[in-house]
């Protein structure tokens, strides 16, 4: 019998060890991975050629997804629900022709006609309903607030108010239009006041101001053909400014500038289709000067400079796509050159380095090379190996009086594996396993004299007590490590 059962016994100590070196969880997730990798490929693969649309056309659209045609009919359906909210006729992507509106929950909102996007004539209902607008083809219409109240009413042209008279939600009259012109109000369905400035041909022209719910100032400036176009403010919703400038069709165009929250300058330069194009200046929220240089499509893009917070120049040379990409030179605050090189992707890729005394300390080819990194001030922080312009393999870091303060293995920039930590007196404090720049697996804490305070299971960096080991497992430590290495540095900077 237990001749027969032995590799039955051999068969399940082979499982075993197989899942306890992980490798069975590994390979499942690696299969799940690839393909939620592979499905959302083809998702998205879908969406772009169902819808034809990018995110930002979806902002603008305030939570529409539109799968239509350029000409022709087509339907709308909410971002957040799928539910229909328009079927209609288009033309260059626009409602124009027959159309209705709905709720989510699938009541019927508006019946109609569209010019250009714009409602032409129809009739509007609320949830329960009831009417609450009503404009006729070129002609008479009404317009209503929750409660009943006439917003406005007078003429329409081509959808837009042309004759008429407005009035708030308590029936006080506000405002009124002759032939497309003058000065106008617009209120949201419950009284809420938008919008209040110039019409012409029935639509905002000239200058206005937009409120936001809580009718704090959202923007002021001027308008063309119903969008922003010109100086203007635009503000956060607490009533604080947010950006000062120019406006072309409804987008940042030309100089302009941003501001945190606190009202501090967080950037001033040139913008181009709402995104900031050409030359500008990045500021902290300090007051100090971070970037200067080339944007392109909102980001770094072309020669710039960085700058330290004390004002000091940091790095000069070429980006793209936002990362440093090209030739390019580091600094330390005295002015001396600590890397000069080539970048790529935001990476140290070819070039060389030296220490503040101007002595060369290292040099990098395609990414790759034994790297001693320093602080802006010249001291020493890192000596680790590079790999594809990251820190890869064993590698240590530095108190800033020279003693070190870590001991390891490196992947992808962070400590990933085995490693030590030291105290100052060069006493281990940690020892054990990292993953992903923080305390993962198993590990030992010591105090400063050298005495175990814990050992067991972390989880990212934090104790984990609901880890349990059958026994401890030895930490397979660097054979040249020890608290002697940790005295001094081997750099004799």
């Amino acid at each position: 019998m237990e001749q027969k059962n032995k590799p039955k016994d051999n068969k399940l100590k082979n499982l075993l060890n197989f899942i306890k070196s992980r490798n069975i969880i590994k390979s499942i997730f690696s299969f799940l991975e690839e393909d939620i990798k592979l499905k959302l490929t083809i998702y998205n693969i879908k969406l772009q050629y169902i819808f034809n649309i990018d995110i930002d056309y979806i902002k603008k659209k305030s939570g529409r997804i539109k799968n239509i045609e350029k000409n022709g009919h087509g339907k709308e359906y909410s971002l957040n629900t799928n539910k229909l909210i328009f079927e209609g006729k288009y033309l260059n992507g626009k409602r124009h022709g027959k159309g209705k509106e709905y709720y989510e929950n699938g009541y019927l909102k508006f019946k109609g006609e569209y010019l250009n996007e714009n409602i032409k004539y129809g009739k509007g209902y609320n949830l329960n309903g009831n009417l609450i607008l009503k404009i006729e083809k070129n002609g008479k219409g009404k317009e209503y607030y929750s409660n009943g109240k006439i917003q406005f009413d007078g003429e329409y042209i081509n959808g837009r108010r042309w004759n008429g008279k407005g009035y708030n939600n308590i029936g006080i009259f506000q405002f009124q239009i002759i032939n497309g012109e003058g000065k106008g109000r617009e209120y949201d369905y419950f009284g809420a006041l938008e919008f209040e400035g110039e019409y012409k041909n029935g639509i905002r022209h000239g200058f206005g101001v937009e409120y936001n719910y809580n009718g704090e100032i959202l923007f002021q400036g001027k308008y063309l053909k119903g969008k922003r176009h010109g100086e203007g403010k635009a503000y956060y919703h607490d009533g604080k400014l947010l950006f000062e400038g120019e406006y072309k069709y409804g987008k940042r165009n030309g100089k302009g500038k941003e501001y945190y929250e606190n009202g501090i300058l967080s950037f001033e330069g040139e913008y181009k289709d709402g995104e900031k194009n050409g030359y500008g200046k990045e500021y902290g929220k300090d007051c100090t000067r971070l970037f200067e240089g080339k944007y392109k499509d909102g980001k770094r893009n072309g020669k710039g400079r960085e700058f330290h917070k004390e004002g000091l120049l940091v790095f000069e040379g070429e980006y793209y796509n936002g990362e440093r990409h090209g030739k390019g030179k580091i600094y330390f605050s005295d002015g001396k050159i600590f890397f000069d090189g080539e970048y790529l992707n935001g990476r140290i890729w070819n070039g060389k380095g030296y220490n503040n005394k101007g002595l060369l300390k290292f040099e990098i080819k395609e990414g790759k090379g034994k790297v001693i990194e320093y602080n802006f001030y010249g001291e020493k922080i890192f000596e680790v190996k590079y790999l594809n312009g990251e820190r890869n393999g064993v590698g240590k870091e530095y108190y800033k009086n020279g003693k070190i303060l870590f001991k390891g293995k490196y992947l992808n920039g962070v400590r990933n594996g085995d490693g030590k930590e030291f105290y100052e007196n060069g006493k281990i404090l940690f020892e054990g396993e990292y993953k992903e720049g923080t305390r993962n697996g198993y590990g030992k804490e010591y105090n400063q004299i050298g005495e175990l305070i814990h050992r067991g299971g972390y989880h990212n960096g934090q104790r984990n007590e609901n880890t349990y080991f059958t026994s401890y497992p030895s930490i397979p430590i660097f054979p040249n490590v020890n608290e002697s290495d940790s005295e001094e540095s081997e750099d004799s900077d």
